[in-house]
């Protein structure tokens, strides 16, 4: 393998599950919303019809990436507001409703803290929530799911891929059980679109969350599918002037929308090509870490996870010391959105690593612009890191010591 640093002396990016770079081809369709076509798309003139129907081609065009109706797709700021409206939107409208029957939520241990953040602040008002253990590869049980539902579940939340190892949940096998049930399906999909083929209809999911910068779009643009028939009803988090059909008040960033809309054609069209390309640079990353760091283990389902995903624990090392002494490779050691937190992944903990192996454990992800190159140079530059904190006494056991 090549151990040349990469041309123009930046760190080889390998954290594509945090952020994407913005595809160069949806910057092109963005930058005329800046300038000349700047009219608010709710005005009702020249200016904004033309924007309008520029947002209305991006709503169409996020719609069919995950085979839904445009009319279903509401443009939020991203996954986490969309989270928040889908869950506690569908909670307290059903309780305004139906009183007290309906007053269960359902969701995983290992959510993203939106998702559990919002479970919590639903729980101080009043509702039941039910937090479900995972199998050790990250996979909920699906008979655990069957017998944690009941007449009081009003919703079950379950995320498409993790964001942090990668695993892929049985979304239609859920969306089966909960519409025997009669029961909401809400999925966060925010890693999961553009790098999976998903199907609202098929996979009987009510409420789907995505995210523009997960998907080589910009960063401040999301949405949530709300299906429409039979349809979900929501209590909106945001009043104003009744925007998005009433679900989220405030004028569109019609740059944003443009941009989002057109990530999202992009991937439909080169998914399928780009996952086979991801899967080959995945293996050949796992394969060249596994070859010099003897005991290195896969966290997650080994099959059943995205293509670019690779979370790995690497037996004494310490994965925030590795990434410290290894700057030439941009990785993480979970969610970038609790990246501060000086605990170990609670996912990690949930799916049954004890603290020593949590933080021995490393996230990375390749992405559409990685090259073999950079794959190989980062297998060099981790290895190398790792042996020599290894022989200098740097292990996870030596820094709980300190």
């Amino acid at each position: 393998m090549s151990t040349t640093v990469p041309a123009d002396d930046a760190p080889v990016y390998l954290d594509y599950q945090a952020t994407t770079p913005t595809d160069p081809r949806v910057v092109v369709a963005m930058l005329p919303y800046f300038t000349g076509k700047f009219g608010n798309p709710h005005s009702n003139h020249r200016f904004g019809h033309e924007v309008e129907t520029a947002v209305e081609q991006a709503r169409g065009e996020v719609a069919a990436l995950i085979g839904a109706d445009p009319r279903e797709i509401a443009f939020t700021s991203g996954a986490t507001e969309s989270n928040n409206l889908a869950i506690k939107g569908a909670a307290r409208f059903l309780r305004a409703e139906r009183g007290a029957d309906r007053d269960q939520i359902v969701t995983l241990a290992t959510e993203h803290k939106c998702v559990i953040e919002s479970c919590r602040r639903l729980e101080q008002e009043g509702f039941i929530v039910t937090f479900l253990p995972v199998r050790p590869d990250g996979i909920v049980d699906l008979e655990t799911l069957r017998a944690a539902i009941g007449p009081r579940t009003a919703l079950v939340s379950v995320m498409a891929a993790h964001n942090e190892i990668g695993v892929v949940q049985p979304l239609a096998a859920i969306g089966a059980l909960c519409r025997e049930h009669g029961i909401l399906f809400h999925s966060d999909a925010a890693q999961a679109v553009g790098k999976i083929p998903l199907d609202v209809e098929a996979m009987a999911i009510d409420l789907l969350s995505i995210s523009g910068h997960k998907l080589y779009g910009p960063k401040g643009i999301g949405a949530l599918y709300v299906r429409r028939r039979p349809r979900v009803r929501l209590q909106a988090l945001i009043d104003g002037g009744g925007q998005e059909r009433g679900l989220r008040s405030g004028t569109l960033p019609a740059p944003l929308c443009v941009g989002f809309g057109a990530a999202c054609a992009i991937a439909g069209a080169e998914m399928a090509a780009e996952g086979e390309r991801l899967l080959r640079l995945r293996r050949r990353l796992y394969d060249g870490l596994a070859a010099r760091l003897p005991g290195l283990r896969l966290n997650g389902h080994a099959e059943l996870r995205l293509a670019g995903n690779l979370n790995l624990a690497l037996p004494g090392v310490d994965a925030d010391v590795l990434l410290d002494n290894c700057p030439m490779v941009a990785a993480s050691t979970g969610s970038a959105c609790s990246s501060a937190s000086v605990e170990p992944s609670y996912v990690l903990c949930a799916i049954g690593l004890d603290e020593a192996a949590a933080r021995e454990s490393l996230r990375l992800c390749v992405g559409r612009f990685t090259t073999a190159a950079e794959v190989d140079f980062a297998v060099d530059a981790l290895a190398a890191a790792a042996r020599r904190l290894a022989a200098e006494g740097m292990t996870t056991s030596a820094r709980r010591a300190t």
